[in-house]
């Protein structure tokens, strides 16, 4: 058949392809409906295709634009569309793959893959055939234009190439493109390796079978002149690095040489792909073999790669020094996420380095979120020092030199970015740049002031890195510096700056902790300060520098400002005349600051004042009630008189989210599925609450319904809301135990369901809140034990469980023992080694107290359920620093009990078993 089109249809169509590239709003809108009657009438698609392909004394735009439109029509109704029009459609896209112009071969190419998404690969048998027929046309339009489509098939249905549902068309299609890898034009060479590229990750067999000719014909364009076909080259190279390095490696010093060349490419976008190149190798064991001995080429190359392109100053606007009073745009704030509460406890370490939390965005420049060669180079330097640590230096700290004291702050720049790059934690070069350290840190302290507001915001990165070493050394030396310096920069006149300052700023907080509690009140001015300055997404910024003062500085906050202790921040800081302190700008702006003042006085009302000015439904409540839940944790009994209308709220917050849910799913093609996350950053802050107000939260909780909402949350299909509950049920039984007694027959059941290991946090605070209501439930607790007990005993069990998950587990076995001994004991044997071994390591508590005083119980019932694992009770009994009295009591009759029933001279071989330091502490503490 061959549709021909009426020509007053025609030229309507055309009118209205016209109009739809008109700029016009109210035009746009005309067109828009115009479209959906057209829709109506199912010949309009084949007009659309006769524009594209037929119609060649139109423009290209036009013609293209009808394509499109196409497009989505085939996107949105093609299982519509009468078998004639999609037999016209796809004949017309297959006849004309090879049109003159590439914008319309491109087009298309994308008609046809979007035909070939919608299922219709198996519906449409000759496409494949036909195009890889097209590649051997003499006409190079259509070589190219059905490469093109084949490209963008490869892209949106690798799988289905490689699947039995087609045949496996890849066993004919992998070694035609291998023979186009030597085309005579580079365009062709680059969809050829581009499409086999696709097939890298997933190990396609028809790849693998011809794995070595790839890698082969991949060499042979090593030396290629086209910057698309250099950058497809190396993206080949990355991926076989990570799937098929057994093939690399007998050519991997080639590889290597090739790869630096490559990333120094004067196209960015080849660079960038061979930078890539060292973040994957870094990954594989074979690493610092190989790349040893290259390591003198690549860290220049790799430090060089780190300096701001032209274009990067250009989009971060390199050039404004002072821009805080330009609102930010909108687009501007990423999306934040609230993490909820997991309960953990103390252990023995004081601080445990945890990589997983510091998940540490290497964003010195997150606003310019496209991944560049500047952080690719940063990335991989940061993955290599990881690797080679302070073999890296000697290769590095000459370069250093030059680079920090560099007149242009470009260079500069790029040297304090390294000097970041390569620090962090107990591993990549820490250890080796110690004895720079006194140097380095006071020149970095010195850049914060620099007169480009890029070098001061990547001075406040760096500094953050190296927070760990500068609280290791006396406060004098560099903490106090270093604080004084980015309080100024906190209230710097460029908003990169200020961000970068407050998130460097909490890294110090975490680290220093009561370090701080000298300085609190400049500190406090200052963040207050910053509330009247910022633009709204360094606001959310701010909180989190307010929240994670609270963490760190703890109960301190609840205190009166020590004039003693102010003083230093007042003398000096009056002192100097370039210092933009507080209270100068106060003074300058009319507003008063009480130095004498409480620090709850200075923190609350700027707080408070946000809480009142945002809805409920704004999601800046989300740090903002973060932030708060930190304070009311710290402030405790300080927190009194905010403490009503911020519970009354968050239960508001609660109550609505889930009276939204109910709708919902009552009728969710007339309700809006809630945002939960509102509810459970509401459900935390009323845990901080609890557990900071302690029993002064029993009146808030009598007067509401918060027992109901919090028996819903309980079951909510949401993990995380059902985290967050348990979280909370376990801070009210601490602080108002009265509220919850009446409710635990409907909760008991619940909790137990939930102690599944599946749902790490959840069940964890399930667990951690079944301990804390046997605490207050004593003997009553016996009804409820069966329905708990046999899962806590298989978690504790269970293989590869988290520790977190493990303590808690453990803690609530023996304060299950410690109120029910006779329902527990008998399955002492079941659960006694991992017990021991779980809680060696956490700190003397009440919960390790209450815990061990539930085993000792146990032990006392059934005796033989410890003896083939009493070598593991002494050493967790070991692990004790101080117990109490009557403790350390339980722990001696159960030790020379054990002593006198096996005798003396078994006691012997068995305490030869002990190590030497388990055998001391015995020895010393209970007398065996």
């Amino acid at each position: 058949m061959d549709w021909q089109p009426d020509e007053q249809g025609l030229q309507q169509v055309l009118q209205l392809l016209k109009d739809s590239q008109s700029p016009n709003t109210a035009t746009q809108r005309v067109v828009q409906d115009k479209l959906k009657q057209l829709n109506q009438f199912p010949d309009f698609n084949n007009y659309l295709i006769f524009v594209l392909t037929r119609l060649k004394s139109e423009d290209e735009p036009t013609r293209s634009l009808s394509g499109l439109i196409l497009k989505n029509n085939v996107k949105a109704h093609y299982q519509s569309f009468p078998q004639p029009v999609a037999e016209f459609i796809k004949q017309e896209c297959l006849n004309n793959i090879g049109d003159a112009s590439s914008l319309i071969r491109a087009t298309i190419g994308i008609l046809i893959t979007t035909i070939a998404s919608k299922g219709e690969l198996q519906m449409w048998p000759e496409l494949l055939p036909q195009l890889c027929n097209l590649l051997n046309s003499e006409d190079y339009n259509t070589c190219e234009g059905a490469f093109g489509a084949l490209q963008k098939i490869c892209e949106d249905s690798s799988e289905l190439l490689d699947s039995d549902a087609l045949n496996r068309p890849l066993n004919i299609m992998i070694p035609k493109f291998l023979q186009f890898f030597k085309h005579c034009s580079p365009k062709i060479r680059s969809h050829a390796i581009a499409c086999v590229n696709q097939f890298i990750m997933d190990r396609a067999q028809a790849l693998m079978d011809n794995i070595d000719t790839f890698i082969e014909h991949l060499f042979a364009l090593a030396v290629d002149e086209d910057p698309e076909v250099r950058k497809n080259v190396c993206r080949a190279l990355v991926m076989l690095l990570e799937v098929r390095i057994d093939r690399l490696i007998p050519h991997m010093h080639s590889i290597i040489q090739y790869m630096l060349q490559r990333t120094q490419d004067n196209d960015e976008n080849v660079a960038l792909e061979a930078c890539e190149f060292w973040l994957t190798l870094a990954e594989q064991p074979i690493c610092k073999e190989v790349l040893s001995s290259h390591l003198v080429q690549l860290i220049p190359i790799l430090v060089n790669g780190m300096k701001y392109s032209e274009i990067d100053i250009i989009l971060l606007k390199g050039d404004v020094e002072e821009d805080e009073a330009i609102p930010d745009s909108e687009q501007d704030i990423k999306p934040r996420f609230h993490k909820s509460r997991t309960v953990t406890l103390q252990h023995e370490e004081d601080r445990t380095q945890d990589d997983e939390d510091g998940e540490d965005e290497d964003d010195d420049d997150d606003t310019l979120s496209d991944w560049n060669l500047r952080k690719c180079s940063a990335a991989a330097l940061d993955v290599l020092a990881n690797v080679f640590r302070d073999e890296l230096l000697p290769h590095l700290l000459p370069l250093l030199k030059g680079l920090l004291f560099h007149p242009e702050w470009v260079i500069k720049e790029s040297g304090i970015l390294v000097l970041g790059a390569i620090a962090e934690g107990k591993c990549r070069c820490m250890q080796g740049m110690v004895p720079y350290l006194p140097e380095l840190i006071p020149h970095l302290i010195q850049c914060l002031s620099d007169k480009k507001a890029l070098v001061r915001s990547i001075a406040c990165w760096t500094l953050s890195r190296y927070a760990h070493w500068v609280v290791s050394q006396p406060p004098d030396m560099h903490l106090k510096p270093l604080m004084t310096e980015l309080l100024k920069r906190i209230l710097d006149s460029n908003k990169r700056v200020q961000e970068a300052a407050c998130s460097a700023f909490a890294t110090l907080e975490e680290e220093a902790c009561t370090e701080l509690v000298p300085y609190l009140s400049f500190i406090l001015d200052t963040l207050v300060f910053a509330f009247g300055k910022y633009q709204h997404k360094n606001l959310l910024i701010l909180y989190d520098a307010i929240g994670t003062l609270a963490d760190s500085v703890g109960h301190h906050l609840n205190q009166p400002c020590d004039s003693n202790k102010s003083a230093w921040t007042l003398s000096p800081m009056s002192a100097d005349p370039s210092i933009p302190c507080p209270y100068k700008l106060a003074a300058a702006e009319g507003i008063a600051i009480d130095v004498g003042g409480e620090y709850i006085q200075k923190l609350m009302p700027p707080l408070i004042q946000k809480w009142n000015e945002l809805k409920d439904e704004d999601k800046d409540l989300f740090p903002l009630l973060e932030c708060l839940s930190s304070v009311a944790t710290a402030l405790q009994s300080g927190f009194l008189p905010y403490c009503e209308p911020v519970y009354q709220r968050c239960v508001t917050l609660v109550q609505k989210t889930l009276a939204q849910a109910m709708m919902y799913n009552q009728q969710p093609d007339q309700y809006e599925a809630p945002d939960k996350d509102f509810m459970i950053v509401a459900l935390d802050l009323l845990s901080g609450l609890a557990e900071g107000l302690g029993c002064h939260v029993e009146q808030l909780v009598a007067r509401s319904n918060i027992m109901t909402l919090l028996f819903q949350c309980m079951q909510d299909t949401m993990p995380e809301v059902r985290q967050s509950s348990f979280a909370l049920l376990g801070d009210l039984t601490k602080a108002c135990f009265m509220h919850v007694k009446p409710c635990i027959a409907e909760f008991m059941p619940i909790l137990g369901t939930n102690l599944n290991p599946e749902f790490i946090s959840v069940c964890n605070n399930a667990t951690w809140a079944i301990g804390e209501i046997c605490m207050q439930m004593g003997a009553e607790m016996q009804p409820y034990v069966q329905m708990v007990l046999n899962n806590l005993v298989e978690i504790i069990n269970r293989p590869n469980t988290p520790k977190t998950l493990l303590e808690n587990t453990a803690i609530t076995i023996g304060r299950l023992g410690y109120v029910c001994p006779q329902e527990v004991a008998p399955m002492l044997q079941q659960f006694i080694r991992p017990w021991c071994t779980s809680l060696r390591n956490i700190r003397d508590n009440e919960e390790k107290d209450s815990a061990f005083r539930g085993i000792c119980m146990m032990i006392g019932v059934n005796p033989g359920g410890v003896v083939q694992d009493f070598i593991f009770f002494c050493d967790a009994v070991a692990s004790w620093v101080s117990p109490k009295d009557d403790l350390r009591d339980m722990f001696y009759k159960i030790l020379h009990g054990f002593k006198d029933q096996v005798g003396e001279e078994n006691w012997q071989q068995f305490s030869e078993q002990f190590p030497p330091l388990l055998k001391e502490r015995l020895a010393a503490f209970y007398g065996v």
